[in-house]
């Protein structure tokens, strides 16, 4: 699941300053938590279709099932809104989200949906890391400390070197990274409307994805429509939500509220594919979102200390 890790890269697009009243605040969080509802049930919808058909032809069906979306809505707007000055950045994020949706939902062959969302959800530290190593972010010894108990939590669901150990678990690993260096991309691209680096990552991810996919096609079952359906319509309708909510309340009042998903992707997996986390997995994810929640606590406290250095008068 790249809930969150798409949450913290709205985060900086963020531009108005203005604080939002209580109502306004309560509306965003209900908007991201039916966010995050969505999004869980596209990637259990992805995870029962990759036991049947090639991821490539999952990942396909999901870019290209987001396009004639936006095609629908968008109609005539579509050619002005991929007009961007920063072509080259707005594609390798493009190409970033497209490795990590592929990473993810390869993995779903292999592992549970709870151990993959949990490894996944590595991506609001990392984008942390990433902002301190590559946009020269200040990040103090205490939130390094975060990051990275974040990863020993990690550790503790992949357990490498032991005989439990399942290298699929490596892919949502590595998907984390690539979604990190995503939301890191679009910190870059802030000037850009969310509507056109949103169009960018359908258009690119559907180009790809149809280059790859007839190496792997296999003709699609009519009883499989639906689901190859469903796959777009949580996919679009949860990422409209989330832009919403967004728009509505300030992120730090909303950043905590990402890691539910983690009790969504459990309930589903148990549901759906008799699947339940073992005790390590739960102690795991416990440490990712312990410590996730750390680092956005002294972020959000660095945040309005430096708010306060602006509009103290002395």
């Amino acid at each position: 699941m790249q809930v969150l890790a798409r949450a913290f890269a709205l985060m900086g697009q963020e531009r108005d300053g203005v604080r939002r009243p209580g109502s306004d605040q309560a509306r965003g969080i209900a908007l991201l938590l039916a966010a995050i509802l969505g999004f869980t049930l596209m990637d259990a919808t992805a995870k029962h279709l990759t036991q049947i058909y090639h991821p490539a032809q999952v990942i396909w069906a999901r870019f290209i099932g987001n396009l004639l979306i936006f095609a629908l809505i968008f109609r005539g707007a579509m050619l002005p809104l991929l007009r961007t000055r920063q072509p080259g950045t707005q594609f390798a994020r493009a190409i970033m989200q497209l490795g990590s949706v592929g990473l993810f939902f390869t993995s779903l062959q292999y592992i549970g949906l709870a151990e993959a969302t949990a490894i996944m959800d590595l991506n609001p530290v990392l984008i942390t890391l990433g902002g301190a190593l590559f946009l020269g972010e200040r990040v103090g010894p205490r939130r390094l400390a975060g990051i990275a108990v974040a990863l020993v939590g990690a550790l503790l669901i992949i357990r490498p070197g032991l005989g439990v150990f399942q290298p699929a678990a490596l892919l949502p690993l590595a998907g984390a990274f690539t979604y990190a260096a995503g939301a890191l991309l679009t910190r870059m691209v802030r000037s850009d409307s969310v509507a056109t680096s949103v169009m960018w990552s359908a258009v690119v991810g559907t180009i790809a994805s149809s280059i790859v996919v007839p190496m792997f096609w296999q003709p699609i079952a009519a009883g499989d429509l639906w689901a190859f359906g469903a796959l777009a319509v949580f996919g679009t309708v949860s990422q409209y939500l989330l832009v919403k909510a967004f728009s509505a309340a300030e992120a730090g009042a909303l950043a905590p509220f990402g890691y539910t998903g983690l009790i969504w992707a459990g309930l589903w997996g148990f549901v759906f594919f008799g699947q339940l986390p073992d005790v390590w997995t739960v102690t795991g994810a416990v440490i990712i979102v312990a410590a996730g929640l750390y680092v956005w606590s002294r972020e959000a406290r660095a945040a309005k200390g430096a708010e306060c250095a602006t509009t103290d008068p002395r």
